[in-house]
């Protein structure tokens, strides 16, 4: 192979290198705008309300045990005393059955150019509660004393500022208001409702119900505290997420365009919540530093309201196929020069290289303002027209020019399905390389690598 051959090669070879810091510099641009769009989601949070987690309701019981023990005395031996303890407990009661229903509307909150989706629900809360009796207490001595306390239900709501009503709690019939604050240790934020429970000589079954109307930004979740937790939302939104530690069955969801509806159906066999919880609040109780609890969180399920595309993570894919456009696009270049024996120059390649780089950042700056297939057809468009024109000039030949700009098209459809198709995308990146490769050498079969860069006369004479 002729030195000269060698050495287009290798400038070649350091173009491409040197096209791709440009396309970092657009990566960079595009984990900014990320990074804004984050903070956008933020200050929206800050300024109205954050996404919401649900806990309980829950019946907690506080009561005082009063014992007395006989303790050694310190530092004497053989004498004893009577030491009067009052331990301070709390028992919580979680539901038999509780059912949640809820219809959710959405609507867009903006930060400069940045959308983010509110939601806003009115759910209908209902169940029961059994009862202790006096006798299934926690005792640390058979004959120890218990002083009940006013006995409250608690709702643990991450973020209060969502809550748009002041729900009332209907306690067997009775009509209560719900206060400010849980009154929980491990979720202090939230509302409580004080109840009356007259008797304590045996367990009773208590029905309950309330309404809650609760805003909250992007995601919802529930806490399974229930024996049996049966939880169904209906929303017009019609691209929900499903998340958390479990999922609703396809038979108990449907998304339509029109939008979702929901139903979990969750036993207290299929979760830890009540225990977590219960640790949870005893680690709390007992002073221990939440942080260094081993129960940090609880189980929970729920649905994210978010736009079904993000631009910004399909221009970051999208830009880490720039580099393989840009080769391809050199290597033919490359392989018309020396079969056609057209000189291009290396300020030509860069040209064409900065215009396909310049793709990338006309498609995230588009779609920022309009719908991301359109800022894709836009972008793509303008810099096939671009380069189908200066080529056309360059290759001193029109169809040339268009034939490139062909090429460049099927390139942009490729990379707009694996863009479209996540899950398929190393399959069809592969199949795409194998393609590209069986095309370069089906059309170089012949080719005489040793008489390619060689005089005419010199080649007539080999």
């Amino acid at each position: 192979m002729q030195k000269s051959l060698i050495h287009k090669f290798l400038i070649v070879g350091v173009l491409t290198v040197l096209i791709g810091i440009p396309l970092m510099m657009i990566q960079f641009t595009i984990a900014e705008r990320m990074a804004f769009r984050a903070e956008a989601v933020r200050t929206i949070s800050a300024d109205s309300v954050r996404e919401q987690t649900v806990v309980g309701p829950v019946l907690v019981i506080p009561y005082v045990e009063e014992y007395e023990r006989e303790e050694a005395v310190q530092g004497e031996t053989l004498k004893t005393r009577i030491e009067k303890h009052a331990v301070p407990h709390r028992l919580l009661v979680y539901p038999n059955d509780l059912q949640i229903s809820g219809g959710i509307d959405t609507d867009n909150r903006y930060r400069g150019i940045h959308k983010v989706l509110i939601y806003s629900g009115q759910y209908q809360v209902a169940g029961d509660f059994t009862l202790p009796a006096l006798a299934d207490f926690q005792r640390t001595k058979p004959d120890s004393r218990l002083t009940l306390d006013k006995p409250f239900v608690a709702l643990s709501i991450s973020d209060v500022r969502g809550i748009r009503n002041i729900p009332r709690i209907d306690w067997n019939g009775q009509q209560i208001e719900f206060e400010q604050g849980s009154k929980l240790t491990s979720f202090k934020d939230g509302l409580h409702a004080n109840v009356d429970i007259t008797d304590w000589k045996q367990p009773a079954n208590v029905k309950f119900s309330f309404g809650l109307e609760l805003d909250g930004i992007e995601r919802l979740h529930f806490t399974p505290v229930a024996k049996n937790n049966r939880v169904t939302l209906k929303s017009k939104w019609p691209h929900p997420q499903f998340g958390g530690q479990f999922l609703p069955s396809p038979k108990d969801r449907s998304i339509t365009s029109n939008g979702f509806s929901a139903t979990w159906n969750i036993s207290a066999l299929a979760t830890n919540a009540q225990q977590q919880l219960t640790r949870m609040e005893t680690a709390r109780k007992s002073g221990e530093n939440g942080a260094g609890s081993s129960v940090e969180r609880v189980d929970s399920f729920g649905v994210a309201f978010i736009e079904p595309v993000n631009i910004y993570s399909q221009a970051d894919r999208a830009v880490k196929y720039g580099l393989l456009f840009v080769a391809l696009t050199f290597a033919a270049f490359f392989l018309f020069e020396v079969l056609k024996r057209l000189p291009i120059h290396p300020v030509q390649y860069v040209l064409v290289g900065l215009a396909l780089a310049l793709f990338f950042l006309l498609l995230i700056s588009l779609s920022e303002h309009i719908q991301f297939v359109l800022a894709y057809l836009i972008a793509s468009g303008a810099c096939i027209l671009l380069i189908g024109f200066y080529l056309a000039h360059v290759l001193r030949n029109r169809m040339r020019g268009f034939g490139f700009g062909a090429g460049l098209t099927v390139l942009y459809g490729v990379l707009f399905g694996l863009l479209q198709s996540e899950n398929n995308a190393l399959v069809m990146g592969s199949i795409l390389l194998f393609a590209v490769l069986s095309a370069i050498m089906i059309t170089t079969r012949k080719v005489d690598w040793y008489q390619i860069g060689k005089p005419a006369d010199a080649a007539l004479q080999g």
